[in-house]
């Protein structure tokens, strides 16, 4: 089966449900996890260059608004995976974390090939036609570039089922 899964997480709403999907197949299989954050250059809060990366800046920005905002993204997203790290150990699966910079696509595939993931597993934020055009998919890059197999978990529709279920136990309870 599976004993070494790599799980690309981001920031969003849906990294929690893909994680715990994430430990709920790592305790089934046996398996380790890597857990891995991109910081993508121009991404969502997660700067890694300022976008005027090679030109002067404006009037009146300084080059160290850029560096604080790419230290607290950084700080941020080594936060969220000792969290994460720390639920899977208690859960009894051995997890390892890693954040890398870089376009997120080839970020998970270089490390997937590199630690011999058997797994990747990855949310999909479920964009079509001209948003997936203009925004890209990560998803979709590391389906046509994985060096092993890809989960693409919708995240949207996984987030929608997590909550839905805690509204259930709190109605019950």
């Amino acid at each position: 089966m599976f004993s070494k899964i790599l799980v690309a997480l981001d920031h969003g709403e849906t990294c929690a449900p893909l994680f715990q999907q994430a430990i709920t197949l790592a305790q089934t299989t046996g398996a380790t996890l890597m857990l891995l954050s991109v910081l993508e250059p121009g991404g969502d809060g997660s700067l890694t260059m300022p976008p005027y990366y090679g030109y002067p800046m404006p009037l009146g920005v300084d080059d160290t608004v850029w560096l604080d905002l790419h230290r607290e993204a950084k700080a941020r997203g080594l936060t969220m995976l000792r969290a994460f790290t720390d639920q899977a150990t208690t859960a009894g699966v051995p997890t390892e974390f890693t954040q890398a910079a870089g376009s997120p696509g080839r970020a998970i595939c270089t490390l997937a090939k590199t630690w011999e993931a058997d797994l990747i597993l990855v949310g999909s934020h479920g964009r079509k036609g001209l948003s997936e055009l203009f925004l890209g998919s990560v998803s979709s890059y590391v389906m046509h570039h994985a060096p092993c197999s890809v989960m693409v978990v919708d995240a949207p529709t996984l987030a929608k089922a997590t909550t839905e279920t805690a509204h259930l136990a709190m109605a019950k309870g």
